[in-house]
């Protein structure tokens, strides 16, 4: 897994708690501000993934406009600002905007029902 995220402004330190694994709809998203360091998680079941939330086509969080991003299929990160789509588990651009670019993951593990950094 990249490290990229680390390389950002206020980005915390490992063992960090995000939110409540609740918090987090199962089959949709949701953002947590850090500071200035923005995280976007998306759910599936007891699955989740967490990225920097920053479209890498113009830095803008993928929640911008709405506050879920996650496709219909369930399977990818919309961005609600310029339709860029990128795979969820992957964080790597597939269609729009979003093809040739990838979203920085931030790595992270549950505790006592929490998300935290990893």
């Amino acid at each position: 897994m990249s490290e990229a995220w680390k390389s950002y402004p206020g980005a915390p330190v490992p063992g960090f708690v995000l939110c409540a694994l609740v918090d987090v709809p199962d089959g949709g998203s949701y953002s947590v501000n850090i500071g200035d360091f923005p995280v976007l998680l998306a759910r599936r079941g007891e699955d989740v993934w967490a990225y920097v939330n920053a479209c890498p086509h113009q830095f803008l969080p993928l929640d911008w406009r709405q506050e879920d991003v996650v496709t219909s299929d369930g399977n990818k990160l919309m961005c609600s600002n310029h339709d860029a789509t990128f795979e969820i588990e992957t964080g790597r651009g597939v269609g729009g905007f979003g093809q040739g670019c990838a979203l920085d993951p931030v790595p992270v593990r549950f505790e006592d029902g929490q998300i935290l950094i990893a």
